[in-house]
């Protein structure tokens, strides 16, 4: 069988054999795209979930704060922000006293072509755009420490501002559930006080912190909680196809809005497969979420589900910009050098980007793990634990080989786009 991969801009076509198939290529649920998605916009801005409209929030209001995902998601900015826009300004925020602010979280910032790409010419020519810088924890504010022990520290250009507004996209997540919603204000606009608490390995090492889970879920409820105390006046949260077209959108209470939101994502990301299976070939969904190892281990994670224990993961990732952060390669490195690979269990926090090695322990004490990129040389792969490979079909073979004729493949072309499960379990 002949598949496409998401894989970098471009894709990569693999081949597979069909009599190891498990199942067709797993992928998210047929959910028409919006016929006419800025007037499903403009709708749900003037009749929002659980809100009042958000001309009449705005009304009064002297200043304003909108927060965007940064570049590593693909929100479909540039239709999102102009009507929101136009409707703030005409309630009467003067131009000039509002703000985008881009939920960077600790990634780097986003700027010049990178920007226009992330927020559309118009805006970013017309409008103040800035980054937020989670490790200047002088430009935030801290809000109290939360029963369980987390520092709120949130970018004070938003806590002061007389309008709160998010935007984002509603999409399984490896940590927290699901995205969006309360995810944007934290960790995306949070200083890395706030963030090293709430990553460590006392919340990601809980059971209920995974893809799809919400209920029970430590980290979910922690950042909510955050994001309640930051204050949020409205939210607009979309839901995307593989082709990255709006097929949901919803605005209003942050909770409610995006719990209407979730329940739509849950409904089209699953998929099922009728055992769990020894190989399962994955992406981390293309370009822009791909392009460092970083954020390639939401592929792996996402693929878990129905990896059989011992079996393998082949991962096809670009990795263009690399490890990732100065931060993260330098825990790899310190890694590496003492001879260790995971956090300690039950650590009250994690450095910088720490965190994410946390999840690759949950993979690598589960499964093996193949990488094919053209990204990092095949040395760097092996630092990192996983196991280069020249080729996705010569990764399937070499390990179809080893487990025997009996083994069975399953593949999932957008990554943790979707949320793959074993049916009956």
């Amino acid at each position: 069988m002949r598949v496409t991969l998401d894989y970098g801009r471009t894709g990569l076509d693999v081949t597979l054999p069909d009599d190891r198939l498990i199942a067709p290529p797993l992928a998210i649920r047929p959910a028409a795209p919006l016929a006419d998605p800025e007037a499903a916009i403009e709708e749900t801005i003037r009749n929002p979930i659980g809100s009042r409209p958000l001309a009449e929030i705005a009304r009064g209001k002297k200043s304003a704060c909108v927060v965007v995902c940064d570049i590593t998601r693909p929100v479909p900015n540039k239709l999102i922000l102009p009507p929101m826009l136009r409707t703030i300004e005409a309630a009467g925020v003067p131009r000039e006293n509002i703000t985008i602010l881009v939920a960077t979280g600790l990634h780097r910032p986003n700027e010049g072509e990178e920007l226009i790409e992330l927020v559309g010419e118009e805006v970013a020519r017309t409008y103040r755009c800035e980054n937020h810088f989670g490790k200047d924890r002088d430009s935030h504010e801290f809000l109290g420490t939360t029963p369980k022990g987390v520092p709120a520290w949130i970018d004070s250009r938003y806590t002061r501002a007389d309008l709160k507004i998010t935007t984002g996209l509603i999409e399984p997540h490896l940590m927290a559930g699901y995205s969006g919603g309360r995810k944007v204000i934290c960790p995306g606009i949070a200083a890395l006080e706030t963030v090293k608490v709430w990553h460590g390995p006392k919340f990601l090492e809980h059971p209920k912190a995974d893809a799809g889970s919400v209920d029970g879920n430590p980290v979910h409820e922690e950042n909510t909680r955050i994001a309640q105390m930051a204050g949020c006046d409205f939210i607009l949260n979309v839901c995307i196809d593989g082709k990255r077209q709006i097929t949901w959108v919803g605005a209003g209470d942050m909770v409610r809005a995006w719990e209407a939101g979730v329940q739509f994502c849950r409904d089209v990301v699953k998929a099922g497969v009728p055992r769990p299976c020894d190989v399962v070939v994955t992406s981390c969904a293309g370009y822009p979420l791909d392009t460092t190892w970083y954020q390639a281990v939401k592929g792996l994670t996402g693929a878990l589900p129905i990896v059989k224990r011992g079996g393998t993961i082949v991962l096809a990732a670009s990795l263009t910009e690399g490890l990732g952060s100065p931060e993260f390669q330098a825990q790899l490195a310190d890694y590496e050098a003492n001879g260790r690979y995971d956090v300690p269990s039950q650590s009250e926090t994690c450095e910088m980007d720490e965190w994410q090695l946390v999840m690759f322990k949950k993979v690598t004490a589960h499964c093996r793990v193949k990488v094919v990129t053209h990204g990092l040389p095949a040395e760097t792969l092996r630092r990192c634990r996983v196991e280069p490979a020249a080729s996705v079909e010569a990764a399937v073979a070499e390990s179809l080989a080893g487990y025997g004729p009996g083994a069975r493949l399953a593949v999932i072309p957008k990554g943790p786009y979707v949320q793959p499960y074993v049916m009956g379990m």
